[in-house]
């Protein structure tokens, strides 16, 4: 058998098993998404009882066939004493129906369900200082530079975006998923910042790359598919499956106080 073979053998393989993995998961829900659930996960505190300023990123598998290769990711903010949150995201079918921009603010809860697929928190900042990040998040959405442009490979799609605005606000310190595909769509630019701003990467227009930095870990890029391992997770990020290890919901995190400001009152 030649190489050639093999290796598309061992690709095949390694889909049905992962195929096989989400479904006893039960990662990917089958229902229509015309009635799928978006009613909220529980992971976002309730803004009518929660006075301080919350940035959360989130990540959900994609709708339909999609959702077995990748996750579809979004950013919410709600400023100090705000009612509602503001969830930002790139939705495709926006352009494919004659809409001038992709990208979307709406508000919805943070936290709900993707057309079924349950999010996963990667994210949560609040208190002191947040409102400033904000700011940055809005300031990047606005400088989002492929909101005309949707491709589901290897982008740009809700996935670049979603890096595009996390390079801007690094304190966040995201993780993006090895399924969020797009996440290393650079476009003409090949040399960038990591999306969580700790390290560095190389991407030939998102269909190979590497990438190293303190939040990731090292990855590997080949044809738009992510293999890596995070040692700061003590995990292994694979195509399709996602990550491999210790991990969780994000939790609650507050921005650490500024040079003179007094500790006892920065989370206020």
């Amino acid at each position: 058998m030649n190489k050639r073979k093999t290796v598309l053998l061992t690709l095949g393989a390694y889909g049905i098993f992962a195929a096989l993995y989400l479904g006893m998961t039960g990662t990917l829900n089958a229902q229509s998404w015309r009635t799928a659930t978006r009613e909220p996960a529980g992971l976002a505190p309730n803004p009518a009882t929660t006075p301080e300023a919350v940035v959360q990123v989130y990540a959900a598998r994609a709708v339909s066939w999609r959702g077995y290769f990748g996750v579809h990711t979004w950013i919410a903010v709600k400023p100090s004493r705000a009612e509602r949150f503001t969830v930002y995201e790139v939705l495709g079918f926006r352009l494919f129906r004659g809409g001038d921009t992709a990208v979307v603010a709406r508000d919805r809860p943070a936290d709900g369900y993707w057309f079924g697929n349950r999010p996963e928190l990667l994210s949560d900042v609040r208190g002191d200082g947040v409102d400033e990040l904000i700011k940055r998040v809005e300031a990047a959405v606005a400088d989002y530079p492929y909101a005309g442009t949707y491709r589901v490979w290897p982008g740009p799609n809700s996935n670049t975006f979603v890096a595009h605005v996390l390079r801007a606000v690094p304190e966040l310190k995201v993780d993006l998923p090895a399924t969020a595909i797009g996440k290393d769509y650079l476009g003409i630019q090949s040399v960038g910042m990591t999306p969580s701003g700790t390290g560095g990467q190389v991407s030939l227009f998102g269909v190979a790359g590497l990438l190293a930095g303190v939040e990731e870990g090292l990855e590997v890029n080949v044809l738009g598919l992510t293999f890596g391992i995070n040692p700061k997770r003590l995990a292994l990020k694979l195509p399709i499956i996602g990550t491999l290890g210790p991990g969780g919901d994000a939790q609650a995190a507050t921005l650490p106080p500024k040079p003179g400001a007094d500790p006892a009152t920065a989370s206020r």
